[in-house]
């Protein structure tokens, strides 16, 4: 799992911990992990094992794998294959580490690597904004 995609997962999991209205030691609790992992893992700075994932899923009474479709990270064993355009930019020796990263980048946000965000979340803020009479 990239950083980009563990980012990406801990975002949702911390949205989704924070709709059900549970503190973060209350859910790393009944999660069956700690408290610091958590707060590492909702930070996206580690990835969750499928273990620790599934046990993430239950208490939020979701399947893992909608956690990571949320996310738009394929499951583990279901990664996708090598993108052929992302193999050009790797192999092509014109191209500094900086450009290469650049492309990489642009590609898979037309790809639609990262996921949009959920529905609710943006429902939530549009009720919370003032209203003109």
């Amino acid at each position: 799992m990239t950083d980009r995609s563990a980012a990406a997962l801990g975002e949702i999991i911390r949205r989704q911990r924070e709709l059900a209205e549970l503190s973060m030691r209350r859910f790393a609790d009944l999660a069956g992990i700690s408290n610091p992992y958590l707060s590492q893992i909702e930070r996206g700075l580690r990835a969750p094992s499928e273990q620790v994932l599934e046990a993430i899923a239950k208490t939020l009474q979701v399947s893992a794998d909608t956690l990571y479709q949320q996310a738009g990270v394929a499951p583990p064993g279901e990664e996708s294959e090598p993108s052929a355009v992302l193999e050009a930019i790797a192999a092509d020796p014109r191209l500094t580490t900086r450009q290469r990263a650049a492309l990489r980048e642009i590609y898979e946000s037309f790809t639609g690597e990262s996921a949009p965000p959920p529905r609710k979340a943006a429902r939530a803020t549009a009720r919370q904004a003032p209203r003109d009479p």
